[in-house]
């Protein structure tokens, strides 16, 4: 099972490192953008007989206007000046590289996250049974150590009395602490008196 958890963590790790690897190296266009990362976006409303429309056009930032992203022109000659006055058109810039760095750190955090929850699911209480079978086996062996029958009676007589009185004291100070409570509440709510 530890070995299959390993094999998940090593994994992951090559996965995250492919990505930003490939993240890194991807080609960037020098002094221009990415085909996809500008647009001209022009939003027309009705006009007489037609519905409105969004038109969206991949060209530079001085062509973004009615004229350049409309194409095929819907209104007849005499109406297009008309049509393009009620048409808004904007610029718009997007980083694809940006976006592509959060998602990949987005889903290397999630893929941390996801092999924690293996661990804590599968590797700890395995880990856990392990030890605390390694810890009954080291405690069986002290208390096997004399191989007379009654040799270290007393001892753990004592132990088991000593822990006892341990637990008589926890519980009479966590009544005394009950106690202050209740007076401490009665003090403020019924008497309006803070103690000190």
């Amino acid at each position: 099972m530890a070995a299959w958890v390993g094999e998940c963590v090593r994994a992951a790790w090559g996965l995250s490192l492919y990505l930003l690897l490939f993240l890194f190296t991807a080609p960037v266009a020098q002094g221009e953008k990415d085909y996809h990362d500008v647009r001209c976006k022009c939003i027309c409303p009705p006009y007489k007989d037609h519905a409105g429309f969004i038109y969206n056009k991949n060209i530079s930032q001085k062509d973004c206007d009615c004229l350049h992203v409309i194409y095929p022109m819907p209104v007849p000659g005499a109406d297009v000046e008309a049509y393009c006055l009620r048409c808004e058109c904007k610029y718009e810039e997007r980083s694809s590289f940006t976006i592509q760095f959060t998602i990949i750190v987005y889903l290397s955090i999630l893929g941390l996250l996801l092999l924690y929850m293996v661990y804590l699911t599968l590797v700890e209480p395995m880990l856990k049974r392990r030890l605390f079978a390694h810890s009954q086996l080291i405690q069986s062996d002290d208390d096997v150590g004399d191989h007379q029958p009654f040799a270290n009676a007393h001892s753990v007589l004592s132990q088991s009395q000593s822990r006892a009185n341990m637990l008589n004291k926890v519980e009479s100070a966590q009544q005394r602490w009950k106690l202050q409570v209740q007076e401490q509440r009665k003090s403020v709510f019924d008497r309006h008196v803070v103690l000190s």
